[in-house]
């Protein structure tokens, strides 16, 4: 059975950092591409960050280039998303993906972040 679980999500002051954790079962996951998506209320679900299965590529939003960091241990089936210098816009539900390609795809049930403004 297929899990992705979301973790590290909370409430934190503007400026602050949280590092969120997705942990995954039920398939290969070094054989699969991981991302970070977001969700905010009334807004469409945006790609956030994406890393290759071996972590040789990495890509990141602009709107949290220089203060997000994507990253995966293989060896413990975990993706992780730092982020520091938060703001008010990154407010949203984050979600984890696996992509191992067509009928290949995955998502977690998200975490909230609440940055208050």
């Amino acid at each position: 059975q297929v899990q992705l679980v979301e973790s590290g999500g909370g409430l934190v002051q503007p400026g602050g950092s949280l590092r969120l954790s997705c942990a995954a079962s039920g398939f290969t996951f070094s054989n699969y591409a991981m991302s970070w998506y977001r969700q905010a209320p009334g807004k469409e679900r945006e790609l956030v960050a994406i890393i290759s299965s071996g972590s040789g590529y990495t890509r990141l939003a602009d709107s949290v280039k220089g203060r997000f960091t994507i990253s995966r241990d293989n060896a413990q089936n975990t993706m992780y998303l730092q982020m520091h210098s938060l703001k008010p816009d990154d407010t949203a539900v984050y979600y984890c993906n696996a992509d191992g390609g067509p009928n290949y795809n995955y998502w977690g049930q998200g975490t909230q972040v609440t940055v208050p403004s």
